[in-house]
């Protein structure tokens, strides 16, 4: 007896129906007779035929797998490591990032251009450009290197009376010079000559800043600082070249606001003070040791010379130190790419900073740094050479004020010494 329906051991289709027949194809080919028994004649079973429904184009099996698109399924259901919910394919190229690097880079430069040179322009146009040098007469040969005439002066312009009063700097009208420097900007380093405010020198023959007028000279021997009070910058300048023979290319002049707001500006400069000292008249009141010094200590700090027994050569000494430390200290990444710093600094010293007409901002830079390298190895700071007094008045050494102007001239390593 057959284990199988009647008909699903016909011989009529000797190849099988393949998959579409109802039974599996080895259950048609192979027949099962029981020993002994013959089988019963076979009934024709017509064939029975499942059409398989139609696929959509792009037929997602549910597996990330389906159709190539022209009908035929694959029959891929592993290896794509898709499934429900996974994340699209990525639709055109990967980004460059070299591209893209390269556009940030280019946009930074850009706008760190642009913010420099506006703030080139906005400081340039803060300077007060009031010195006309070409009024000065019969001036030396200019030699190597540039040489800046410094000048702190007493100027009280806006200062209310409570400034005046907290600064120690009293009420007297107009302006007198408080310090003269002469740096010397060189390939051998920076010289820093203090000329004393007491020293005894010849007015010259000078034309007038105002009137235009030329005045002869009388052979009057007076204080340095006698020419400011007479004719301003000019004749400053025209009495120093006359009396040193050396060629003045710049003129700088900053007063007691603007120099005390500076300091306040970066914080206060740090001195090394090796002895305490005290003064009433300029309000100075100070211990030995290293202290930060806020503007209006600073501003007590350079002006003070009754507390000292070389009195207005000991003040040059100090007024040069501290010149050198605040250069330092403000030329540093800490203020140069602070923002919050540089514009308040830039905008406390520019207010009231004045400059000779050819005076440019990258030269001001430059003597700043020049000042800075002072204290460097290869700077040099000093009096001019005295050779003594005269009622007062402090005389100075011919010969080696010769020399030494002589050693500038040709931008040679300074040798003179001076007090």
């Amino acid at each position: 007896m057959s284990d199988w329906p009647d008909g699903w051991n016909d011989r009529s289709d000797p190849h099988g129906r393949g998959s579409g027949g109802a039974q599996p194809e080895g259950a048609r080919v192979m027949r099962h007779v029981q020993r002994g028994q013959v089988p019963p004649p076979a009934s024709p079973v017509p064939p029975v035929h499942r059409p398989v429904p139609a696929q959509p184009q792009g037929y997602d099996d549910g597996y990330g797998q389906g159709s190539r698109g022209d009908g035929y399924n694959t029959g891929q259901v592993y290896g794509g490591g898709g499934g429900r919910g996974a994340r699209p394919p990525r639709v055109g190229p990967a980004p460059d990032w070299r591209r893209r690097i390269k556009l940030g880079s280019l946009t930074l430069v850009v706008v760190l251009l642009a913010v420099s040179i506006g703030t080139y322009f906005w400081a340039d146009g803060k300077l007060k450009r009031e010195v006309d040098l070409s009024k000065v007469i019969e001036r030396p040969e200019a030699g190597d290197g540039t040489n800046y005439l410094i000048v702190g002066s007493d100027s009280r312009e806006g200062m209310s009376a409570d400034d005046k009063k907290k600064l120690h700097t009293g009420s007297a009208e107009g302006k007198r010079t408080d310090s003269m420097m002469i740096l010397h900007d060189g390939s051998n380093g920076p010289t820093l000559i203090s000329l004393p405010r007491d020293s005894e020198v010849e007015i010259p023959s000078f034309v007038g800043s105002e009137s235009g007028k030329k005045f002869p000279g009388q052979g009057r021997r007076v204080k340095l600082n006698a020419a400011y009070a007479e004719d301003g910058p000019e004749l400053l300048v025209r009495t120093v070249e006359h009396n040193t023979k050396l060629r003045i290319d710049h003129y700088v002049e900053i007063g007691f606001a603007g120099f005390a707001n500076i300091v306040d500006a970066i914080g206060g400069v740090e001195m090394d003070i090796p002895k305490a000292f005290k003064d009433k008249k300029s309000g100075a009141d100070f211990q030995a040791g290293k202290q930060t010094l806020n503007g209006e200590q600073s501003l007590a700090f350079v002006r003070t010379r009754y507390a000292f027994a070389g009195s207005d050569l000991d003040r040059t000494k100090n007024q040069q130190k501290f010149l050198a430390a605040l250069a330092s200290q403000t030329a540093t990444p800490g203020t140069i790419l602070n923002p919050f710093k540089l514009y308040p600094t830039m905008g406390a010293g520019l207010d009231t900073l004045i400059v000779d007409k050819d005076m440019s901002l990258w030269s001001l830079g430059q003597m700043f740094f020049a000042m800075k390298g002072v204290t460097g190895g290869d700077g040099t700071s000093m009096n001019i050479p005295i050779s003594g007094s005269n009622g007062g008045n402090l005389v100075w050494d011919k010969a080696k004020v010769a020399q030494l102007v002589e050693q500038l001239k040709n931008d040679e390593k300074v040798t003179v010494t001076g007090n």
